[in-house]
């Protein structure tokens, strides 16, 4: 009986025999090394394969992805003359809901073909370029409208 059987109570099992199991295990499966060459050589071709499908799978999400943010882009073409209000994205003097953040109205002076826009102010004192994409049509009157009120007198 060993000393470790005394102390503990069970049976001690060497790391030799051990080592001596696993190694004649690893002769066993590596009989061949061609073999093993080309299953690593297919588990490598396997990686890439599965790498080229990932990034193809990225890309077609991204080319989706920009599809859908493209669509609410709206391609506006304005002339000179035409009256357009400006997106203030940094007015954060006044928080509040009611607060509009379209400043204006302006008067488009030039149009560049990189898209930007030179507007001026009504009276044409100043004159500023912009983003054509912060930009929207005035839909309010111009001086040009005239509002006709027809007054009715009763009759007494």
């Amino acid at each position: 009986m060993s000393l470790y059987k005394l102390v503990f109570g069970k049976a001690c099992h060497l790391p030799v025999k051990l080592e001596h199991r696993t190694l004649r295990v690893l002769r066993q499966l590596n009989l061949d090394m061609k073999v093993a060459d080309t299953n690593r050589v297919t588990e490598l071709h396997e990686l890439d394969e599965f790498r080229y499908h990932t990034f193809e799978s990225t890309r077609l999400y991204k080319e989706r992805i920009k599809m859908i943010h493209d669509k609410y882009i709206l391609e506006q073409h304005f002339k000179s003359g035409d009256v357009v209000l400006l997106y203030n994205s940094r007015l954060k003097l006044f928080p509040g809901k009611f607060k509009s953040r379209w400043s204006g109205p302006f008067r488009v002076a030039e149009m560049h073909p990189t898209g930007a826009v030179e507007i001026a102010l009504k009276d044409g004192s100043r004159k500023f370029k912009v983003n054509g994409q912060m930009l929207k049509y005035y839909q309010g009157m111009s001086e040009e409208d005239k509002v006709i009120s027809t007054i009715y007198l009763k009759d007494t």
